[in-house]
């Protein structure tokens, strides 16, 4: 792998024409489509529901595409490359969730006529939970698009050797213009297109990982299962600390249960498919083909933990490459006399998490064939921006539903709907890419960071939408009283294990791992909802 004066990769030594046409390409094609369709977005329901006619094949292409995000792409190799498969009890409980959306949930959102997902909870509690469910989950998608744009500058930066940072901030810029043009038929269409290229990408990168071994998949089979790379994890129920096999399925199925039954973004496509069939359909081909796809990449992880062990000089071009973009980040000038020394140093501090989510983007630039390189990239690139421009489209969607009709001008015209979702698009997108930028300097697995997240902001909205589906009696103050409950215990949860923590509360930490919290939160605010309803007569809904 060729470096300059300072081990740095030349980009011109791994990019070349072929390349460059390939990811050029993509951009100018995904680019068209989405001014294809900006003529189509006359209105505010175009905009946001596609006219409520699309088929339930492209909406579930969608589905997949916005679930296999840059976290999927680079964080699942990178989770299986430092530890094992642990999380693909995750994916396992994806199809007992999406039977319950569809079964409980789709129905709701088919027969409502509302673009929100959440008026429903106005219908059931009040303004309150409406407002509450949105709040909350405009922070979810500032969180998510941070981590998804994070993850998509990474191989830009070990690529090109540029600042992360000024990576981020331009593709922020792309993507935000893309969703501002487009509108939801051009996200979904998009979605489509860049499933295929996400797809294609990684099958390509899995067969030239494996024809790199000497002794072929049977290699790669044999040191990575030495190493417990193949490992569901220990499959104890009396551990509550640590990722078993049953806290990452419960945590599984509760997010999985969020995402399906009540994100603002798939259900924006039950409501833009053709007919209740086509939602339904739509819901099990994304569901079912991500199970196997994330499969694949986690074995893209085990493979290149084999590869790398098996090929040392690379491991160690990565370390140095993870170094240089520490000391870069810190603001270490290249021209010190000492900095080769610090580079050094640096590399050889790094631990396994901290290379996880590197690995994957190193191979892509040193080992992929001309032209497969550019695939690959335009991979990246479309694994995120299906991604962020669905939390875009969907977070502009709430911000005029819910807050702007709801609450500031109930009278508006179409027109003024339409302005809002523009501005949205725009404000969420320079959110998201700030978000981005805050995660630069973290060391962790950004998959840990990002379950965190999620957990923290979705637990309340699923915790709130059970409590209206179990407990059909509760209204009023008693849902606050056990929705507030269920937000104390979350808040515990997820802080008294960070250095946020006072020394004095030392005996308080939680025992339970932090993926519990999108499990343990809505339970208490059912189970407390019951209990309210059980002890005291009924009230009215206020």
């Amino acid at each position: 792998m060729p470096f300059n004066s300072h081990g740095s990769p030349l980009a011109v030594m791994f990019f070349n024409g072929i390349d460059y046409a390939v990811l050029v390409g993509y951009f100018v094609g995904i680019m068209g489509l989405g001014f294809y369709f900006w003529r189509r977005n006359q209105s505010a329901d175009d905009f946001s529901a596609a006219g409520r006619s699309l088929p339930g094949w492209l909406c579930g292409l969608s589905i997949f595409a916005t679930y296999l995000s840059s976290i999927s792409y680079l964080a699942l190799p990178g989770k299986a490359f430092v530890a094992n498969w642990n999380v693909f009890m995750y994916s396992l409980a994806i199809p007992p969730a999406a039977a319950i959306a569809v079964r409980y949930f789709l129905p709701l959102y088919r027969r409502s006529g509302e673009v929100s997902a959440y008026s429903l909870l106005e219908v059931r509690f009040g303004l309150w939970a409406r407002l509450f469910a949105s709040g909350f989950y405009l922070l979810y998608q500032i969180a998510r698009i941070g981590v998804v744009m994070y993850l998509m500058a990474l191989p830009m930066a070990i690529l090109f050797g540029w600042d992360i940072r000024v990576v981020i901030v331009v593709t922020g810029v792309v993507v935000t213009l893309y969703s501002f043009v487009g509108g939801i038929v051009a996200v979904i269409w998009a979605d489509a297109v860049q499933a295929v290229v996400l797809l294609a990408g990684a099958l390509l990168a899995l067969v030239i990982l494996l024809m790199g071994m000497p002794g072929g998949p049977s290699e790669v089979i044999l040191v990575a299962n030495d190493a417990g790379k193949f490992s569901l994890g220990s499959p104890s129920l009396l551990t509550v600390s640590e990722p078993t096999i049953w806290i990452v399925f419960a945590y599984g199925l509760f997010d999985n249960l969020r995402n399906f039954g009540i994100d603002q973004s798939y259900v924006q496509r039950y409501i833009a498919s053709r007919t209740d069939r086509d939602a339904a359909r739509s819901v099990w081909f994304g569901a079912l083909l991500y199970v196997p796809v994330s499969a694949m990449f986690l074995f893209i992880g085990s493979s290149l933990y084999a590869y790398y062990d098996t090929h040392p000089t690379d491991m160690a071009e990565v370390r140095q490459i993870v170094a240089e973009q520490r000391l870069m980040q810190a603001g270490v000038d290249t021209e010190a006399p000492d900095y080769v020394a610090q580079r050094d140093a640096k590399a050889a501090s790094l631990s396994e998490t901290d290379l996880g989510d590197r690995v994957f983007p190193h191979f892509i630039a040193a080992h992929l064939p001309q032209g497969a390189r550019g695939l690959l990239i335009a991979a990246v690139f479309a694994a995120a921006m299906s991604t962020v421009s669905t939390s875009l489209n969907s977070s502009a969607t709430l911000v005029m539903s819910d807050f702007y009709k709801r609450l500031y001008r109930p009278d508006s015209t179409d027109a003024d709907h339409v302005g809002v979702l523009r501005i949205s698009t725009v404000a969420w997108g320079i959110f998201g890419t700030c978000m981005s930028l805050t995660l630069v300097r973290l060391s962790d697995s950004i998959l840990d960071v990002w379950w965190l997240l999620s957990g923290v902001l979705g637990a309340g909205i699923i915790g709130l939408f059970l409590l209206g589906v179990v407990v059909p009696t509760i209204h009023g103050r008693r849902a606050i009283a056990a929705l507030v409950a269920g937000m104390v215990l979350i808040a515990w949860m997820s802080i008294s294990q960070t250095t946020y923590w006072p020394d004095s509360l030392a005996s308080f930490v939680s025992p339970f791992h932090p993926w519990l919290v999108i499990v343990l939160g809505p339970i208490m605010i059912i189970g407390l909802g019951k209990v309210v309803t059980q002890t005291s007569g009924p009230v009215q809904s206020q």
